[in-house]
């Protein structure tokens, strides 16, 4: 890996890891709308660093999303399939979030605990196969 893409691999475990922290914050705060924003960013990190590390390189989210899914859970079978659903709905969660005044308000904070969980998931999976600490 290129000295730069070296770097902008680690700065996106680094950002990856403080969305992370960031919605376990907001959890515990009960915001949940920022929590939603967070995990989403959290794993949009998490697919960047992949990125980075394979020399695909995209600030469009749905082509990250797309690249990741064609890459690591179609083609090359590295991620289980759940991790797609992950992907997506802290996507769709996020977008409604940010954009949809009332989704969030909705959600009650054991389904928002879920979403948590689910990202969580998602980041160990990528940081235990890029063998970086979580």
């Amino acid at each position: 890996m290129q000295d730069r893409e070296e770097i902008l691999f680690r700065n996106s475990l680094i950002k990856c890891r403080q969305a992370f922290d960031d919605a376990e914050y907001s959890i515990q705060g009960n915001r949940k709308q920022n929590a939603l924003n967070r995990m989403y960013y959290a794993i949009f990190y998490a697919a960047s660093a992949l990125g980075y590390k394979n020399g695909f390189v995209t600030s469009k989210h749905t082509q990250l999303t797309g690249w990741f899914n064609r890459k690591f859970i179609y083609q090359e079978k590295v991620f289980p399939e759940i991790m797609v659903k992950i992907y997506k709905e802290a996507f769709i969660n996020r977008q409604e979030a940010d954009y949809e005044m009332m989704t969030a308000s909705e959600m009650s904070m054991e389904q928002i605990k879920i979403h948590f969980d689910d990202c969580e998931f998602f980041l160990k999976t990528v940081f235990e196969y890029l063998k970086e600490p979580f």
